[in-house]
């Protein structure tokens, strides 16, 4: 099938087993939504899907391709972007430097400004703050920046580690309505990380649920939301 295709994906650090047989599929277009507590592999399943982590063994697949064990950078030419955990913008640079770096691969640098253009439209407070370092900008705004810069690269699949991650509640649901608005309009499939598992879910097509490194749950968002089990022993309520 097209789309991803996680099977039976392990990873370790050292003697620790990070990930477990991990297994799960996103169709084309669909938003997937992987919960799960801090030290539930979260992290470590995106940083294996963008190339940072070697697995230890099974598969990763986008569009029928095998993409475990490739170059981060070979990956973004394949459509693939990773938006780091508080990671992704580089403070000391201003905000068009960082977008600027979202298309560095690129050689038609005219499509590029086209990018570039277009995250300003769906972020305008970038346009606003252009000349500005990162590091003068708000939580919010470093997250915004943080994906317009993976956008720049005109990715396919958009892997997003915990995207409301110290933010406030209003700019958190300001973030994950962006995000839902982002997949709608541009057909992109995502794979959000969240600790935050209501906001996530009630935007996701479908919902994984990883403790200790295996996946216990998975299925449609809406019913995990439902499923009174789940919610009193992985959803906090």
């Amino acid at each position: 099938m097209s789309g991803l295709v996680v099977n039976r994906l392990s990873v370790s650090h050292g003697a620790i087993e990070a990930l477990r047989a991990v297994s799960f599929s996103v169709e084309v277009g669909q938003l997937a939504a992987v919960i799960g507590s801090n030290g539930a592999g979260k992290t470590t399943l995106l940083r294996a899907l963008s190339g940072l982590n070697n697995q230890t063994s099974g598969s990763a697949q986008w569009n029928e391709r095998e993409i475990l064990g490739a170059r981060p950078d070979a990956l973004v030419r394949r459509g693939i972007s990773h938006v780091s955990e508080g990671k992704s913008v580089i403070a000391e640079l201003s905000v068009k430097e960082n977008l600027i770096l979202g298309g560095i691969w690129r050689s038609n640098k005219s499509d590029t400004s086209a990018a570039i253009a277009e995250v300003v439209e769906l972020f305008p407070v970038l346009g606003q703050r252009m000349s500005q370092s990162a590091d003068s900008l708000s939580g919010g705004e470093r997250q915004m920046l943080a994906i317009g810069r993976a956008l720049v690269s005109r990715p396919k699949l958009l892997l997003l580690d915990e995207p409301s991650l110290g933010l406030a509640p209003l700019v958190i649901e300001q973030i994950f309505a962006t995000i839902d608005q982002l997949r709608r309009k541009l057909g992109l499939t995502v794979v959000l990380v969240e600790q935050n598992a209501m906001s996530a879910l009630e935007i996701a097509d479908i919902g994984i649920i990883i403790n200790l490194g295996e996946v216990v749950a998975s299925g449609r968002a809406s019913e995990l939301i439902d499923d009174p089990a789940l919610r009193a022993a992985y959803l906090g309520y």
